[in-house]
């Protein structure tokens, strides 16, 4: 929760999120986010804030998200944020007004969507139906996908076996888990349906073949996520990182895209 936070570290937070921190600052406190757990809460909401407000400047508010805040905060919250926000104003109409709502929602603790984690925690949970058999005609994908994204069949290329799906939402994102196994351990792939959420703080960045992965710990995990066709992909699970973004960046001959 932010309210454990200090106003500096809330002020550093919002900085490293807008890439204005400066750079003899900026590790030590990515260090500091990747073993507090409500630091990486507080910076993946300070980024969508970010985002939010960066693509409303160009575009009205909507009277239905001015609404929403108004009942959040409070309308005493809300007018003394509107008496100090107003005077002597920057920015312009709509933009102004997208920073006002985006902050009291950011400070309120809205709900902001799915994070990374939450997905590497949907594919800890068990199965609910049968292993996707082979795409025909196929050798390295599944007949299981979202919105374009295959999953990959990972059995002959790595012994990764196929053993079950899992259908479900994260936060309110439609979700879907497919779990393979070798040698008696297990590791989930998931593919959030909708565009991509943003990456998760603290992690270590690595690129392959043009495309961005990120590996960290989730929950004593290890866990990589990355970007494919515009969703985020996200795989974890009782394995080596290394091992893991083998996997995640595996093409298949060029039969798999990303």
């Amino acid at each position: 929760m932010t309210s454990k936070l200090s106003a500096q570290d809330m002020a550093e937070l919002a900085a490293l999120a807008d890439g204005t921190l400066p750079a003899d600052r900026r590790a030590s406190l990515e260090a500091r986010v990747a073993a507090r757990p409500e630091l990486r809460d507080a910076l993946d909401r300070q980024r969508r804030a970010v985002v939010a407000t960066r693509a409303a400047a160009s575009e009205p508010v909507p009277a239905s998200l001015r609404t929403r805040v108004h009942r959040t905060g409070g309308d005493r919250a809300t007018g003394r944020r509107r008496a100090r926000l107003v005077p002597g104003l920057a920015f312009g109409g709509a933009l102004a007004a997208a920073t006002a709502i985006v902050l009291a929602l950011v400070l309120t603790g809205a709900p902001s969507g799915p994070t990374v984690a939450d997905a590497a925690r949907l594919a800890a949970s068990p199965p609910t139906g049968p292993a996707p058999g082979r795409l025909d005609g196929s050798k390295s994908k599944l007949a299981a996908q979202v919105d374009g994204v295959v999953f990959p069949d990972l059995a002959r290329a790595y012994g990764w076996k196929p053993i079950g799906v899992r259908s479900d939402e994260v936060d309110g994102r439609a979700a879907t888990v497919v779990y393979y196994e070798k040698g008696g351990k297990r590791i989930g792939y998931v593919v959030l349906a909708g565009s991509a959420i943003p990456g998760p703080s603290g992690a270590h960045a690595v690129n392959r073949q043009g495309v961005r992965y990120e590996a960290l710990d989730v929950d004593g995990r290890p866990t990589v996520t990355w970007e494919g066709l515009g969703h985020t992909c996200v795989i974890t699970g009782a394995t080596s990182r290394s091992e893991l973004l083998t996997l995640a960046s595996w093409h298949g001959g060029g039969t798999l895209r990303y």
